[in-house]
């Protein structure tokens, strides 16, 4: 009785929270775009140029998604990472809001002018996953934030089951969304579903040196 009464204490002190609403709103919707974007750039990089596509090779795919895709990604969440110890998250909340949003327009690019340069796709998917491993940053960091005081562990876990809802809804009509409307103006949507992104992250209020790093004194 005492360890459900401890845990049913812990999860409803996490509602209690200042900005409890506010922060859920931008843990579900900050990611949005990509939610949706992420479960189409394969079937899209794979489809023939008549379905929209862009007509891939399994292999090229490979090339393209599974290692150019994953540097970007990587290299943005480093730099990400880098910047915001130097300036703190408040600093830079919003370049790395716009980052995540912004960068979905190469698929915008692709699906209009269905490009054959090998180059060129992989320059696209690089931006688009180095924007969004740069912008999901700020993601992560405001979990920590609104996580910490007491509980914040237990806090933590709940802030990461928002995260995966996030990602799981939007995704879950993705697939049956492009077949009704075609790759174009499914990533027509993808920019203007970052309208949520800019709006949850306008209402976010963080303390001006949380993310900083800080040296100690000798």
């Amino acid at each position: 009785k005492t360890i459900f009464k401890e845990f049913f204490e812990t999860f409803a002190s996490f509602f209690k929270k200042k900005q409890v609403l506010v922060a859920i709103a931008f843990m579900l919707l900050y990611r949005f775009p990509e939610a949706q974007l992420v479960k189409l750039i394969s079937p899209f990089l794979l489809d023939p140029k008549e379905l929209g596509g862009m007509g891939l090779t399994t292999g090229q795919v490979g090339l393209v998604y599974g290692t150019v895709g994953i540097i970007g990604l990587t290299l943005g969440g480093i730099i990400g990472g880098f910047i915001a110890a130097k300036g703190g998250l408040k600093k830079w909340l919003w370049p790395m809001a716009w980052s995540i949003s912004l960068t979905c327009a190469t698929f915008v690019y692709l699906s209009v002018f269905q490009p054959d340069s090998l180059f060129v796709i992989n320059l696209c998917v690089f931006i688009e996953q180095f924007g969004y491993g740069f912008g999901f940053t700020a993601y992560m960091l405001f979990m920590i934030y609104f996580a910490d005081g007491e509980h914040k562990t237990a806090h933590y876990a709940i802030c990461t089951a928002f995260m995966a809802l996030s990602m799981m809804l939007p995704g879950m009509a993705a697939g049956w969304l492009q077949e009704l409307i075609g790759y174009k103006h499914f990533f027509y949507w993808i920019m203007i579903c970052c309208v949520a992104t800019i709006a949850v992250t306008a209402f976010i209020k963080v303390d001006a040196n949380f993310g900083r790093k800080t040296v100690a004194k000798s």
